[in-house]
């Protein structure tokens, strides 16, 4: 819904952390915009991974992000990349209605060999694998997962593709991540970091105006012709919008998700709607550790146990618990 509080030419800011949902009716296109601030610096800074990972991560999660506020019921929606390349495992993951978190794991040695030889890409990183949709609607709904082989030079490219192949829709992404140095009142520099992104997709009401030149026919209702080359006229005009975005407009705040809207669409009616708020809020608990170390049996709990105890840390929120043998009759 729109701000009732603003006035008549007023532009309303969400601010960090807000993805805000939007639509352009004159070209037939929907989508999410955000700005990542104190998510996406709590969640990099809690494992002090090297830049080329922290980026990575950060770039996942923004993507995370922008397709899980869509989600329209209380499930998950996971994101989890696979490669042969020196990260070869991403995860993140988003429940409804705005808990987010993410983890990467990686070679050191292979990092630091690919850091040496400028190989710092996200496709260089990630390597040859696959991109994994996972969404998650419950214990007593069926999980539906999507599967992209990971192909292009940046995880915009591979989503796209992953739009384009398994849910025929036209997407357009494009993701920036970005570092902040600041001096704060005593004069201590201060590091952090930002993440911006924005996600449009083509919806228009007849559905052959939808099919592209590289998937004709497609799943089109019986006795609806898909055009034979080309593009949309409309969809063509919002993709060479979007492509006149810099980097550092997705991160800057002061030019925020709404000003970039405006920019790019106000001769055609852009509209937003209220935003959604998202939290670095991890789902492990005592409880649900308690439940998997039941699971082990007496031998695997003795041989977890350090200095009497069993500890366990999350790798998603570094969270450490502890519990004693006794607990699972050890």
């Amino acid at each position: 819904m729109e701000n009732p509080d603003l006035r008549l030419g007023d532009i309303g800011f969400a601010g960090d952390d807000n993805v805000v949902p939007f639509e352009v009716a004159g070209l037939d296109v929907r989508g999410r915009a955000v700005q990542l601030g104190p998510l996406i610096d709590a969640i990099l800074g809690r494992h002090d991974y090297p830049v080329p990972v922290a980026r990575l991560l950060a770039e996942l999660i923004t993507l995370t992000v922008l397709l899980g506020t869509s989600l329209k019921f209380d499930g998950k929606l996971i994101l989890q990349t696979k490669g042969d390349g020196p990260v070869d495992l991403a995860v993140a993951d988003f429940k409804a209605p705005g808990d987010v978190r993410g983890y990467a794991r990686f070679d050191p040695e292979r990092l630091a060999a690919a850091e040496a030889r400028g190989e710092t890409g996200s496709a260089e990183l990630l390597g040859k694998g696959i991109l994994a949709f996972t969404i998650d609607q419950g214990e007593f709904m069926q999980r539906y997962q999507g599967i992209v082989e990971m192909k292009g030079d940046s995880l915009s490219a591979m989503a796209e593709t992953y739009f384009r192949q398994s849910e025929q829709i036209p997407t357009l992404l494009r993701m920036a991540v970005a570092e902040l140095l600041e001096r704060d009142a005593s004069g201590r520099t201060r590091h952090s970091w930002r993440a911006g992104g924005l996600v449009v997709q083509f919806l228009p009401q007849a559905p052959q105006r939808m099919r592209l030149p590289d998937l004709p026919g497609g799943d089109l209702p019986e006795g609806v012709e898909a055009p034979e080359t080309g593009e949309d006229d409309a969809w063509a005009e919002a993709r060479a919008l979007v492509e006149t975005i810099d980097a550092s407009e997705l991160t800057d705040p002061d030019v925020g998700a709404e000003r970039l809207l405006y920019r790019l669409f106000n001769e055609h009616g852009v509209r937003v709607f209220e935003p959604a708020p998202v939290a670095d809020k991890c789902s492990c608990s005592r409880e649900k550790l308690a439940g998997i170390l039941s699971g082990f049996s007496a031998e695997e709990i003795r041989d977890s146990i350090e200095d009497g105890h069993i500890s366990v840390t999350c790798e998603f929120c570094s969270t450490a618990y502890s519990f004693a043998p006794a607990e699972f009759g050890v």
